[in-house]
C-alpha cells in the first residue's frame, strides 16, 4: 500500500552513507606496455580515508590490488585541481605524492623512495614515460613569493635531475612521445585564454641520442581550442579542435604539414581541460580508432572510420562515457547510466557493440529494489531569444506518493565550472533527494560544454546573468509545466554554481532558500585572491571593469537577499577562499536573515572525506525540511540556523 506523504518527509533506504559512499571515484586509467601482457592500472579515491588517492592495479589474476599505503596519496596539485599523477612502466610506478607534490617511485617489489626533491616545492602534474631514455616529461610548476608560479615543461631523468624542455608560456599541458620516440608535442596557452579558448600545440623533434631540439609552434588556429594530442600507431599525429563550433578530430596529413578535419559530427569529442590526462579516443594496435562524443547531455562510444570520418556509436545501455584508453586491440573505459554507477569496463578485441562488456571494477551502487529517478532530457525558452537545457529527475519512491492536490518542491542543481555539464551516471546524490520527494533539474546553463562552442561563449560577458536566467526560467517552465510547487523552489551549487545560487537568490525571486558550497560572493576579491589557472577567468566571464564586478557580486548587494542560505565551505579552499563565504554569512547574519554556515577544517576545493560528505548533505536536508516546513521527518540531524527563531 503506497503512503500518502508530504514531498520531502518520504523515508529513503538510499542514506547519506550511500552519498558517501559514492565519493569512491575512479579515474586516470594508465596501461603498463612494458611488460608481456599489458596492465591496467588507474586512480582510485578512499573516500573513508579522508579522500586519499590510492594506485590500483589489475593482476594476473585479474584481482584489483591497490600499490600505495597510507598516508602516501597520489594527486597533483597543478592548476589546483591537477590530474595525470602517475605514470608506469614495466611494473614501475611514478606518482606525484599529495604531501609533498614530488615525484616517487615505486618499484615492482613495494618500495617507495622520492625522485625529485621533497622540500623544492615545485608542483608536477602530466608525467610521461620516456622508455627509450628512461626518463620522464612532466608538466612543472614553480611557487614563487613575488609572482605567479612559473609554468614549464620539464624532463626528469633516473636519478631526479630536472631539465627544462620549454617554458614562457603561462601554461602547458598534454605533454606525449610519438610511436618511434623522435616527436614530442605539447599544448601551450597564455593568460587570459583558458584553455577551451584558445591553445596552441607545440612540438620538438628528439635526435637518435635523445636530445630534444628546439621547440616550434606546430599549430595555432585562430580563436580555436585544441585538446588531446595523439599519435596514431603508424605516427600520424590527431587531436580534437573545436574550429567548425563542435571538438572534433582533425588529423596532420601525410607529409606532416597541416591538420584537416576527420570527423564532422555536430557532437563534442572533448571536455574543458580543467584536469590534465583526459582522453576521449584512442588508437588500438591495430589501428583501429574508437571515440567517445556527447550531444544533447548524453555520451555515446562508438568507432571512428579513419578513411571518412564517420562516428558509429554503439547502441549501449551505457551513457556516460570518460577516460577511453586502448589496451592493444582491446578497449576500456569508465562508463555509467542512470542506474548503474561508474565502472571500468573492459571491451575485448575485436571492440563491436554486440561484445558484452566486462565490468573490471564496479562503483558502488544504491541499495537492491531502490526505485531510481530516470533523467528526462529538456529545453526551454530563456532570456535573449536562446534555449536552455537541462536533465529534470521527477520524486519517485516505490512506497511513498505525494498528496493530490500538492506539487513537489524543486532543487535547481548548478553544476560548477562554470563550463561543466549535466552527467546522466547514476548520482547517489540526485537519487537521495528524489526518493524524498524533491524534483531536481539539472541545469546546463549557457556556457555548458557538449552544446557547441557557440553555447558555450553565451556566458561571455553574461556570467551572473545568463546563468541565473536560465536557472529561473526552468524552474518556471516546470511550474508552468505543473511538475512542481513553483512557491518552493530550492537552489544547490557548488564553486562556480555556489556563485549562481547566490545571485539566483540574491537577483531573483524564484527560490525559497538555497544552498552554496564554497560559492563566490565577492568577485573584487576573488580577482585579487584566486589561484593562477583561474585568475583571468572573469575577463572573458564578466569584464575587468571594477564596477561591473560589483554589480555582478551578491554581496554588496546582500540587502536584496532576504530568503535562508546555507553556506559550506572547506577552510583550506584556495580556489575560493573561506572569506568568501564568511562576509555573506555576516552580512546575511547583520540583517536577520536566516543563514546556517558549515566549516570543514580539512578540506580544500570540494569535499573528499566520507564523514564530511555526510555532514555536508545531512546538514543540506535538515535546512530544507526547516525552512520549507516540512513535518514528520524524524532523523534529521541538528543544525543551528542563526535568525530562524529558534
Amino acid at each position: 500500500m503506497t503512503n500518502i506523504r508530504p514531498y520531502g518527509s518520504w523515508p529513503s533506504a538510499i542514506s547519506a552513507d550511500h552519498v558517501a559512499a559514492a565519493g569512491r571515484k575512479f579515474t586516470d586509467l594508465r596501461i603498463d606496455h612494458g611488460v608481456d601482457a599489458p596492465l591496467l592500472y588507474w586512480l582510485e579515491s578512499c573516500p573513508d580515508e579522508a579522500g586519499r588517492n590510492t594506485i590500483m592495479r589489475l593482476n594476473d589474476a585479474g584481482e584489483a590490488e591497490s600499490l600505495l599505503d597510507a598516508p602516501a596519496s597520489a594527486r597533483s596539485a597543478v592548476h589546483e585541481y591537477g590530474g595525470a599523477a602517475f605514470t608506469v612502466h614495466a611494473g614501475v610506478v611514478w606518482f606525484v605524492n599529495a604531501a609533498d607534490q614530488a615525484i616517487w617511485r615505486r618499484e615492482p617489489a613495494g618500495d617507495l623512495a622520492p625522485l625529485t626533491d621533497v622540500d623544492d616545492d615545485v608542483h608536477f602534474a602530466d608525467l610521461q614515460y620516456d622508455a627509450g631514455r628512461d626518463r620522464l616529461i612532466a608538466v612543472a610548476e614553480t611557487p614563487r613569493a613575488d609572482a605567479e608560479p612559473q609554468a614549464a615543461l620539464e624532463m626528469i631523468d633516473a636519478q631526479g635531475r630536472r631539465t627544462g624542455i620549454h617554458s614562457g608560456h603561462d601554461f602547458y599541458a598534454s605533454p606525449r612521445l610519438s610511436p618511434a620516440g623522435d616527436r614530442l608535442v605539447w599544448l601551450a596557452w597564455n593568460h587570459p585564454d583558458m584553455p577551451w579558448d584558445a591553445t596552441a600545440l607545440w612540438q620538438a623533434e628528439i635526435d637518435a641520442d635523445g636530445r630534444i631540439g628546439a621547440p616550434s609552434c606546430r599549430w595555432a588556429p585562430e580563436r580555436a581550442s585544441l585538446f588531446a594530442p595523439v599519435f596514431a600507431p603508424d605516427g600520424r599525429l590527431h587531436i580534437v579542435c573545436d574550429a567548425d563550433d563542435w571538438w572534433n578530430i582533425y588529423r596532420e596529413d601525410s607529409a606532416g604539414g597541416g591538420f584537416a578535419q576527420l570527423t564532422r559530427e555536430q557532437a563534442e569529442f572533448g571536455v574543458p581541460q580543467w584536469v590534465f590526462g583526459q582522453s576521449t579516443y584512442a588508437f588500438t594496435a591495430d589501428g583501429r580508432l574508437y571515440a567517445m562524443a556527447t550531444r544533447a547531455g548524453r555520451w555515446q562510444l562508438g568507432e571512428v572510420d579513419t578513411e571518412d570520418g564517420s562516428f558509429t556509436p554503439w547502441p549501449l545501455a551505457q551513457d556516460f562515457f570518460e577516460h577511453l584508453h586502448a589496451i592493444g586491440d582491446d578497449l576500456v573505459v569508465i562508463a555509467a547510466d542512470a542506474a548503474t554507477p561508474k565502472s571500468v569496463l573492459y571491451f575485448a578485441a575485436p571492440a563491436t557493440p554486440s561484445r558484452s562488456a566486462r565490468v573490471l571494477r564496479a562503483g558502488d551502487g544504491l541499495p537492491d529494489g531502490v526505485s531510481l529517478s530516470q533523467p528526462q532530457a529538456i529545453s526551454w525558452s530563456t532570456t535573449d531569444g536562446d534555449r536552455a537545457h537541462g536533465l529534470f529527475y521527477a520524486p519517485v519512491n516505490a512506497d511513498c506518493a505525494g498528496p493530490a492536490d500538492a506539487r513537489p518542491p524543486l532543487i535547481l542543481k548548478c553544476h560548477g565550472g562554470p563550463t561543466g555539464a549535466t552527467s546522466t551516471a547514476l548520482d547517489a546524490r540526485i537519487q537521495y533527494w528524489t526518493s524524498r520527494g524533491y524534483a531536481l533539474l539539472d541545469v546546463n546553463y549557457r556556457g555548458s560544454t557538449g552544446y557547441g562552442r557557440a553555447y558555450r561563449g553565451k556566458l561571455d560577458d553574461a556570467w551572473g546573468i545568463a546563468d541565473v536566467a536560465d536557472c529561473a526560467t526552468g524552474a518556471r517552465y516546470l511550474a508552468d509545466r505543473g511538475d512542481i510547487d513553483g512557491e518552493r523552489v530550492l537552489i544547490s551549487g557548488s564553486s562556480a554554481g555556489g556563485y549562481t545560487v547566490l545571485c539566483v537568490l540574491t537577483f531573483t525571486d524564484v527560490a525559497a532558500a538555497g544552498a552554496s558550497y564554497y560559492g563566490i560572493g565577492d568577485l573584487t576579491r576573488l580577482m585579487a585572491s584566486t589561484h593562477k589557472f583561474e585568475s583571468r577567468y572573469l575577463v572573458g566571464l564578466i569584464g575587468a571593469d571594477p564596477a561591473r564586478l560589483v554589480e555582478r557580486s551578491p554581496l554588496p548587494h546582500a540587502e536584496r537577499l532576504a530568503c535562508p542560505v546555507l553556506f559550506l565551505q572547506g577552510l583550506q579552499d584556495k580556489v575560493v577562499p573561506p572569506d568568501q563565504a564568511e562576509t555573506m554569512v555576516a552580512a546575511l547574519r547583520s540583517q536577520g536573515v536566516p543563514v546556517a554556515y558549515v566549516t570543514f577544517a580539512d578540506e580544500r576545493h570540494g569535499f573528499r572525506d566520507a564523514a564530511n560528505i555526510r555532514t555536508a548533505i545531512e546538514s543540506e536536508r535538515s535546512f530544507y525540511s526547516r525552512v520549507l516546513g516540512i513535518t514528520g521527518i524524524d532523523d534529521l540531524i541538528d543544525l543551528r540556523i542563526y535568525n530562524f527563531g529558534d
